[in-house]
């Protein structure tokens, strides 16, 4: 089979597909499927790689497969082609997703106590609406808690191929700013207030301040772009409603 037109016909098939695709995927586009094929497709994928090094998109490999996607040296510009405003979600919600992503398989309860504070449900919600986080088993305790660990569409997300690509907890120590918000598309509303309300509560504590209530409806702040990618590990003081 002509090496061009298989490079070309995985190129086409990954710029389509809009999620990622296995090796065995793009098989399976062909009329032949034997070991032959699978070789030249894995060819064409090395190929492709080498191509995109230097331009705006990259060919990615992530737990669910391959991925072209935008590079992040051109992703601020990029992102202007959004009009609508990009969410962010709350510190806490980041932190409870990391110590899930470190911690698995962890409870609800163990994620308090580290943090020191209740978890609000919206934020468990909302990481599995996501389908960011999964019940994974439960804990051989009094009550069975749940354990919950972090799925495939999570590492996709944050363009990881398998958990120990995860930055170490050294690495993150040494972020100028731990408290990095997470933007992203399509956030309900409900998620969107609690997480400007816990920002605001958060700044009245550390000036001593006791905190006023927050306005439920209030808009979310404007994003940088639809994809921003980073973990907190820090602690939060509140997770106000």
């Amino acid at each position: 089979m002509n090496h061009q037109y298989v490079k070309n016909v995985v190129e086409a098939a990954l710029l389509a597909a809009g999620r990622p695709l296995t090796v065995e995927e793009l098989t399976n586009v062909f009329d032949e499927r034997d070991g032959s094929v699978a070789d030249e497709v894995k060819g064409a994928i090395a190929a492709l790689g080498e191509e995109y090094a230097t331009r705006g998109v990259e060919l990615l490999e992530v737990a669910s497969g391959y991925r072209i996607q935008i590079r992040a040296a051109v992703a601020p510009p990029v992102a202007r082609l959004w009009q609508e405003r990009p969410a962010k979600y709350s510190r806490a919600l980041l932190e409870t997703l990391a110590l899930i992503a470190y911690r698995q398989p962890i409870t609800r309860g163990e994620i308090e106590q580290i943090r020191g504070v209740a978890v609000n449900p919206n934020i468990i919600k909302t990481l599995q609406e996501r389908n960011w986080i999964r019940v994974v088993g439960h804990r051989d305790v009094p009550g069975k808690p749940e354990l919950l660990g972090s799925t495939r569409e999570f590492l996709d997300y944050f363009s990881l191929k398998k958990l120990d690509d995860l930055p170490t907890l050294a690495q993150l120590k040494e972020l100028e700013d731990l408290r990095v918000q997470l933007t992203l598309p399509g956030a309900e509303a409900q998620v969107l207030a609690e997480a400007e309300a816990e920002t605001e509560t958060q700044m009245d504590a550390a000036a001593d301040v006791e905190p006023q209530a927050e306005d439920d409806e209030e808009p979310p702040a404007e994003g940088a772009g639809p994809r921003t990618q980073g973990l907190v590990a820090s602690g939060a003081q509140d997770d106000s409603n």
